[in-house]
Order: structure tokens, then sequence, then C-alpha cells
């Protein structure tokens, strides 16, 4: 006898509508299983950082990775909130290298940004979906400390102000709210090793040092390109995977905005983190297309053994 229902159809006929959903789930299945219980250091910045639906979308990654069982860890920095600011002020603009000139009127601009901005807007984006995220600089705890970092231009020594360069990592505050099931999120400015002074950080320099602190198993680096590019500006065909010893030749070639980037990734990947990926931040919900498909997108760095 068959059982007519609501809708007319019999649970044969009747067309499942969720069934991609559960295909996709199934699809993500190995690779949670993979990443379950590992930390994973993201590096929040570009176009994400200022587009409503792309600042949404990246809390919601952050939040599923977190509820997927690994351990987010954000790093963010806050360029064009800080230029935004430093316009208002009247102060310049100035990039060497890559790398912010920061005066110490700059750095007092930079460190109110980074800390009671874009850290305190990302904490409670996050905090939207549970008691999770928590703020802090790497001021806190001792968390970042640097000495002065001087820029090379053409063989020769440039200051760039109160910019620093990492010399120690301390973990433990970070670890206590990992333990705690929170996610933290860490503003790139770091407590002095030697004159008292407060320096400005490349994000991604300090979230590849975070992840090597973190012996974390995956950085991933949001940026406003799909990757990094085969045959810049000829080709925009993206490298997927390389190893640190392919990056490092690639290195002297690339464009200044994408250097750091990509010497963070080198240095985590030789100093324990399994791999090292650049995405799309202009992708929604790029971290778990990146994390959590067979595809994935972006370039993956891997440890030259690993190729072996």
């Amino acid at each position: 006898m068959t059982v007519n229902h609501a809708d007319g159809q019999s649970p044969a006929t009747r067309k499942h509508t969720a069934l991609p959903k559960a295909r996709t789930l199934v699809e993500a299945l190995p690779w949670l299983t993979r990443h379950h219980g590992k930390t994973v250091v993201i590096k929040f910045g570009g176009n994400a950082m200022v587009d409503e639906d792309l600042k949404a979308a990246f809390a919601q990654d952050v939040v599923f990775l977190r509820h997927a069982g690994l351990h987010p860890v954000v790093v963010h920095g806050g360029g064009p909130q800080i230029n935004a600011q430093l316009d208002r002020l009247g102060l310049e603009s100035e990039f060497k290298a890559g790398l912010r000139v920061t005066s110490p009127e700059a750095m007092d601009v930079v460190r109110m940004v980074l800390a009671g901005q874009v850290q305190r807007e990302l904490v409670g984006l996050l905090n939207r979906h549970g008691p999770l995220a928590v703020g802090l600089t790497g001021e806190d705890a001792h968390t970042m400390t640097a000495v002065k970092h001087y820029a090379r231009i053409a063989g020769e020594e440039v200051d760039l102000g109160r910019v620093g360069e990492i010399t120690e990592i301390d973990t433990g505050a970070i670890r206590a709210l990992l333990d705690d099931g929170r996610i933290p999120v860490v503003s790139s400015i770091a407590r002095s090793a030697d004159d008292g002074h407060v320096y400005n950080v490349n994000a991604d320099t300090a979230a590849a040092a975070l992840a090597a602190g973190l012996g974390a198993e995956t950085l991933m680096v949001l940026t406003d390109v799909e990757g990094l590019y085969a045959d810049w500006p000829h080709s925009d065909d993206v490298i997927s995977r390389l190893t640190a010893s392919e990056l490092e030749v690639l290195l002297p070639e690339l464009a200044s905005g994408m250097v750091p980037k990509m010497e963070g990734c080198l240095y985590a990947v030789r100093n324990g983190v399994a791999t090292a990926r650049v995405i799309d931040g202009r992708v929604q919900h790029s971290i778990l297309l990146e994390i959590f498909t067979d595809e994935g997108i972006g370039t993956m760095v891997v440890p030259d053994e690993v190729a072996q």
C-alpha cells in the first residue's frame, strides 16, 4: 500500500534539496579529522578588513573553526584604518621596503587604531556568536618583544622609526586562552626589548612569529590577490603549491607588498609550522574553502622535506 504524504510524493521520489549540503559536509570530513585539535593562526587584513560582508563572513569562518575542534588565533594589522586616521590628523603615510615608516606621533595613532578600533570591532563580530573572542596586543603578558628594525634599500640601512623586529615570543597568555576555549585576537604591537618604546610590527611578520611560537599546524594570510602569481604581470596563473626553497628563489622578484607576506610564510614553515597559505580575502568564506575542501584556493607553502 502506498502512503500518501502531504506533498503528494513518496520518500523515494521526493527531491532531497538538502543533499548537496550533506555531500559538502562529507567532503569536509577528512579535513575535519586531519585538523581537529590543531592550532591555526590567521592574519586578518586587506579588503576583508573593510568590507562589511567580508568581515561578517570572516567572523563566521573563525567561529566555525573553533566549533569544528580547531584552535584559531587571529592576528591583525589595520593599514586602511591607520591611513584614514593619519589623514584626519594631517600626518603623512609613508612606506619603505613594504613597511610603514612610523614616527612617534604615528605610533600613537597605530596603537590607538589597532587596539582601540580594529581589535574591538573584530572581537565584537566574533562574540556575536558566543563569548569566544578575547583581544590583546603583543605588549600584553610580553607576548611579543621587539627591537628597532632597519630596512635595507639598495644596500643602505634605512631608519623606519618605531618599526620593530620581533626577537621573542611568549605564548603563555595565548595558550591559556586557547585552553579555555577562547579565540585570541592579537594586535601587531610589540614591547621593546631594550629602550622602553612600543613598536609597530608588520602583521604578516607577527602572525608568522606567533604561528612558529605556538607550533601551529597552519598559518593563513588573507590578501587582496588570488595567491602568488607565477609570472605577474604577464600571467595571472596562481602557484598552488611550492616548497620553502622554491619560495626563497622567488622572493627577490616579488612586489614589495607581497614580500612581508611571503617572508612570513617562509619563516613559518622553516620554524615548525606544517603549512603556510596565502589566500584571497576578497572571497567570502575563503578560510573554509582553503581548509575544508579538496580544491582549496590560494598558494600553499610547505617545508622542503614534505616534497621529498
